[in-house]
């Protein structure tokens, strides 16, 4: 049975709510239209505070705050080294402030506190000062081509960039948006989740902090179809980065047609999660809860479809359950739970909507299944077994802890299979042979697979996916990529 949290111990306060307005041009405002909107403690469906609702008219502010400080202001003036300094500042504020921005993300996205701490915000510092690092390295080459010639290429910041971030990790998504855009001198208009919007407004402060000039970094919580649409369809924006669901980068890539914006997407995943006989059994039951169930299963790369081979289903099975069984849910500050609510109300309906479906279409519920507690989203780790791979549980990304288990012979089989879906973000293989593990890696159609081990970033490897899980990278030195223009620059020698 899932087990609730020994309420009597908190392991951290509940954080003050330092910033509900817009960022603009290196002020805190109101939204012009004077309109607010409530954001939510998923834990307890109470209302935290009420935040400045963002639309067209701020998304026109922002933007010519941006491309100001891009063309004429003090940013364009700074040496490379100095934008990593400010990161490197930036990333240092974060560290010193890491119990609070914990906190804050456990409040408005109901993560569990311990997630935070260990995963988020650990993220988040490496990759500002990952990226810290890269501001003064973007070279260019020298090319020798025929005839009297001299001729190099510059790398040169794409302009002003929009990001749409999710809720699912959302001072993460802020770091990887961030971190590559203002190394490359590139200026920011940043939408972030009308669902979770307090950490990036705290960043915000710490950047102003770390002596960010104005117009570079600019916040507009909003809703998509007001605040981000404007952001997509605006003149002066030269790049939008979208993280989130495929049905809106859609959207986006139609909105931002007559511009031509440059576009990179990280969207959605029905992840693999391939078992063979010959793996650490106990390894692979281990990272299979961990790559599912992490976030509350809220990950664009959670291993959703399990194939097991056969030999071993019966024993994979029993331990899996066991494990999801025993997980821990309640309190998000209670640094005792491994599972908090999901984000939302409408999360919370779309996921039980899913283990309807599993259920009527025939799969086998093992545990879980149902809400969990009277008070908040909760939802209980549910796994299904005899999941057949036309089932809705098999195809649909559902975003929550409910795990599919696919049983398979033969491994060519299984390649066939892993690849029979329009995503194609990530992918893990579990065995003790090499050359299989290698085989499966080579062969599956997934941006990052993982072997005998599974959600293992970092900001120096690239991330994206192939197929409809994406467009382009983020991390790693591609991330930068997308965020310049090159130049080509050539001179006739006497």
């Amino acid at each position: 049975m899932v087990t609730a949290s020994a309420k009597a111990h908190r392991s951290a306060p509940v954080p003050k709510v330092r910033q509900t307005q817009l960022l603009i041009d290196g002020k805190w405002v109101d939204a012009k239209s004077g309109k607010t909107f409530a954001t939510y403690n998923p834990a307890t469906e109470t209302k935290i505070a009420d935040v400045a609702e963002g639309d067209a008219a701020d998304i026109e502010r922002a933007v010519k705050a941006a491309r100001k400080a891009f063309e004429s202001g003090d940013w364009p003036k700074l040496d490379a080294r100095d934008r990593g300094r400010l990161l490197h500042r930036l990333a240092d504020l974060v560290e010193q402030n890491l119990e609070e921005l914990a906190g804050l993300e456990t409040l408005d996205n109901g993560k569990p506190i311990r997630d935070a701490r260990a995963a988020d915000l650990p993220l988040v510092i490496d990759c500002l000062r990952y990226y810290a690092g890269w501001a003064d390295k973007l070279h260019g080459d020298t090319i020798p081509i025929r005839g009297n010639h001299f001729c190099y290429t510059r790398r040169e910041p794409v302009g002003v960039a929009g990001q749409i971030i999710p809720w699912n990790f959302p001072l993460l998504m802020a770091a990887w948006k961030w971190g590559p855009a203002l190394a490359a001198g590139c200026t920011v208009v940043m939408k972030p989740a009308e669902q979770t919007p307090l950490t990036c407004l705290r960043l915000g402060e710490l950047a102003i902090e770390a002596g960010f000039p104005k117009g570079v970094i600019n916040l507009v919580p909003g809703y998509g179809p007001t605040a981000g649409a404007a952001l997509v369809r605006h003149p002066d924006v030269d790049k939008i980065a979208f993280t989130g669901e495929y049905r809106t980068a859609q959207i986006i890539m139609t909105e931002a047609a007559p511009t031509l914006k440059r576009l990179t997407f990280e969207l959605g995943g029905k992840s693999p999660n391939i078992i063979f006989a010959d793996c650490d059994l106990d390894a692979a039951v281990a990272g299979t809860e961990f790559g599912l169930f992490f976030n509350q299963g809220q990950c664009c790369c959670a291993g959703s479809r399990v194939f097991v081979e056969e030999k071993i289903h019966e024993a994979f099975v029993e331990k899996l359950v066991k494990r999801a069984r025993a997980r821990r849910l309640g309190d998000p500050f209670d640094s005792n739970t491994t599972q908090g609510p999901q984000v939302d109300q409408a999360q919370f309906d779309k996921i039980l909507s899913y283990i309807d479906k599993g259920v009527g279409e025939g799969a086998q519920c093992l545990t879980g299944g149902k809400r969990w507690g009277k008070r908040g989203f909760f939802i209980e780790p549910t796994v299904f077994d005899g999941v057949t791979d036309s089932m809705s549980i098999a195809q649909e990304e559902i975003f929550g802890p409910v795990l599919s288990i696919l049983p398979f012979r033969k491994t060519e089989e299984v390649i066939e299979r892993a690849n029979r879906t329009t995503y194609g973000l990530a992918a893990a293989v579990w065995t003790r042979d090499v050359a299989k593990a290698h085989q499966v890696a080579h062969s599956v159609r997934a941006g990052t697979v993982w072997i005998n081990c599974y959600d293992v970033f970092d900001a120096a490897a690239p991330f994206g996916g192939f197929k409809m899980s994406g467009i382009g990278r983020e991390l790693g030195e591609a991330g930068l990529a997308n965020y310049t223009e090159l130049k080509t620059v050539t001179m006739k020698l006497s």
